[in-house]
């Protein structure tokens, strides 16, 4: 760690190109970020020690309790990091941009879509991530048709892609009067978010650039001008759409870094086939494509079908609990 910081007091360091500096910076960031996480477990653990003679002399009832939150707090801080030694993909410390999307089933899909967004919200709080929502379109009746978000922290790109695929519920459907168990489905689709120093060529001629006035869950300035923007990337077909920013300048600037995310994710899949070829088995949102289910009826059940991770607690999960599943697929590389 002391070497790589060394370097960069070197003359020498300055007359590297500019990519070089920026990722040798980087590389000292995350050694020193981890050190620093390392060592504050070290520190609590030690003070959990000190405060376990302490109630065996004192048998304190406030005390325990405050052990025991300590003690489940270092268990999370320290999955949280278990799963951080796991990463080897070159995009795993970037920043992500994820998508959520209902698959067929009308109000029952898209209060599931919702349902998981608010799963990943609780989870990006519990990590210390940051939250910017990026576009929010609401479901006819309740739920959400469409959500995009941007997550921001160490290694936010590494965790989530673990959670890409199609996710199932199975549950007594609160919109069903006759009160009949419904399975519904929903994508999750995550993207690394691309630094400026990445070359994603987008050509002028390639892209068609549409206004329309915003909609949702972005204030009442969002309905007031066309400040929403939607853009098409004719050659891939692919659409990124932005309405939560107050101008249409920045809406288009963060469309424009979605549109950078999701073509440099298809330039990686198009140097690894087998790999898109296993993507696209994930999108496929209907049965026998879930990565995970989660039964709520007749029996309380979240299983992981990649690695077989089963979990009771679905309240818990649906809380944001998800860093075991994370894990899970990580340590058997399945995402």
């Amino acid at each position: 760690m002391q070497e790589l910081e060394g370097e960069t007091s070197h003359d020498s360091f300055w007359e590297l190109a500019q990519g070089e500096r920026t990722a040798h910076l980087k590389q000292v960031s995350r050694l020193s970020d981890s050190i620093q996480d390392w060592e504050t477990l070290d520190s609590l653990h030690e003070d959990l020690k000190a405060a376990a003679e302490l109630y065996r002399e004192e048998d304190d009832a406030e005390l325990l309790k405050e052990i025991l939150d300590s003690c489940e707090k270092l268990d999370k801080d320290l999955d949280s990091l278990e799963i951080t030694g796991l990463f080897n993909g070159e995009e795993d410390d970037r920043n992500a941009i994820v998508s959520i999307h209902p698959g067929a089933g009308g109000t029952e899909s898209t209060d599931w879509a919702s349902m998981l967004y608010e799963m990943y919200r609780k989870w990006i709080s519990e990590e210390g991530f940051k939250f910017q929502l990026l576009d929010y379109l609401p479901g006819d009746e309740a739920g959400i048709k469409s959500v995009t978000f941007s997550v921001s922290g160490p290694y936010a790109y590494g965790k989530l892609k673990a959670e890409i695929g199609v996710h199932r519920l199975v549950r007594i459907s609160p919109f069903d009067s006759q009160k009949r168990r419904h399975t519904s489905f929903a994508s999750v689709f995550v993207y690394a978010e691309i630094d400026e120093d990445v070359e994603v060529e987008i050509l002028t001629d390639d892209i068609r650039v549409d206004t329309y006035r915003a909609s949702g869950a972005g204030g009442q300035h969002v309905n007031t001008t066309d400040s929403a923007v939607r853009i098409t990337h004719i050659p891939s077909g692919i659409v990124v759409q932005c309405q939560n920013e107050r101008s249409q300048h920045k809406n288009k600037a963060t469309a424009m870094k979605m549109l950078k995310a999701q073509l440099f994710d298809l330039q990686q899949k198009e140097l690894n086939k087998e790999k898109d070829l296993q993507s696209s088995k994930k999108q496929e949102n209907a049965w026998g494509s879930q990565i995970r289910s989660y039964v709520l009826h007749p029996y309380q059940m979240v299983k992981d079908h990649r690695t077989n991770r089963e979990a009771g607690n679905t309240q818990a999960v649906l809380n944001g609990d998800i860093n075991a599943f994370i894990k899970a697929a990580l340590s058997q590389k399945v995402c």
